[in-house]
């Protein structure tokens, strides 16, 4: 029986599994494992270190492999984004031993995920009535436009495209890299601060990440005359959670109204009356601390277009490892 090796590499972990073909008895992944990005040379180093954790007839059947990468895939040469990873996808298919080898944005991945959850993945972020033959959770045979977006070592998005009687079509995006736009003074004073720190240009990914949320903490409490002991994401939530820190807790308040805003900006602009899926282990590890109303507010807060979004409903998926669902689920073309 041919095996399929299906990753989901980001900037900071790769985690791989194994599964049948896309639809069979045998497609939902399995004996997953996570590694470290920078515990390996590179993807093909780390493939192969979990290839060869693998029985032996488990490792021969692999024959084809769908691998979703945090980089856009224009062509054999992909460079990560967020990791110094490198890799040709022709070498890579060599190296790895595979009959035929399919690499696809991270996000392509998610959203193909979308494609095949069930209720029980998702949780209602802000309700909203889709149109009727648009996208909705578990059904494949409706139509219509949905995003799918989602905080991690950066900021990932895509969107989904169903029309009854045809496969999902998934169109990959970098929105993450479009420019922030704050919504409010206290905004506007972290861009200005960050802006000295990038320069000119300010990704919505600086602030809508993990590394984002330590940016607005921290710059929240240099306007507040306080230097804060954080050093990584974590530090924020944790602090926030305890209590200890009130500055970490308003932080989490921006991040998710900064959210909320994205999610109202990617769904006006391909008129996403599928809904918005919010994705990734960041907001799911955050639980309650996300705040689902300052999201819902500034989603709405689009002048006279909060009428048309009020219809749109915001769900969060809650299944952990989605991208490897989705690579799994993945139909390459052809």
């Amino acid at each position: 029986m041919s095996l399929r090796l299906v990753g989901d590499i980001g900037g900071t972990h790769a985690r791989f599994a194994l599964c049948g073909a896309p639809d069979g008895p045998d497609g939902l992944p399995r004996a997953e494992r996570k590694l470290v990005v920078a515990e390996h040379v590179g993807l093909v180093e780390a493939a192969q270190a979990y290839l060869a954790a693998l029985p032996a007839a488990e490792r021969a059947a692999v024959t084809e492999a769908v691998l979703a990468v945090a980089t856009p895939v224009l062509g054999d040469a992909v460079a990560f984004t967020n990791s110094p990873w490198r890799f040709s996808v022709a070498a890579a298919k060599k190296a790895l031993g595979l009959e035929r080898l399919t690499v696809i944005n991270d996000f392509v991945a998610q959203a193909a995920a979308v494609t095949v959850l069930g209720p029980q993945d998702l949780v209602e972020l802000r309700p909203g009535s889709a149109k009727p033959g648009s996208t909705k959770p578990g059904d494949a045979k409706t139509g219509g436009a949905a995003v799918v977006l989602g905080p991690g070592t950066g900021l990932g998005v895509a969107f989904v495209l169903r029309e009854p009687g045809r496969p999902p079509r998934i169109l990959p995006s970098e929105g993450g890299h479009a420019s922030f736009s704050p919504q409010d003074e206290t905004q506007d004073e972290i861009l200005r601060r960050l802006r000295l720190r990038h320069g000119g240009h300010v990704s919505v990914e600086r602030l809508l990440s993990g590394p984002g949320l330590l940016h607005i903490a921290l710059a929240l409490g240099e306007m507040a005359g306080q230097d804060l002991p954080l050093r990584e994401p974590a530090d924020v939530s944790r602090r926030a959670a305890s209590g200890e820190c009130a500055i970490c807790r308003r932080a989490l308040g921006l991040f998710s109204a900064m959210l909320g805003a994205a999610a109202g900006d990617l769904a006006l602009t391909l008129l996403t009356e599928g809904g918005v899926f919010l994705t990734g282990g960041l907001c799911r590890n955050l639980g309650p601390l996300l705040d689902r109303e300052a999201l819902a507010a500034a989603f709405l807060a689009k002048g006279r277009f909060d009428g048309y979004l009020s219809g749109i409903p915001v769900w969060q998926v809650v299944r952990p490892h989605a991208g490897l669902l989705g690579a799994a689920a993945y139909h390459p073309p052809g």
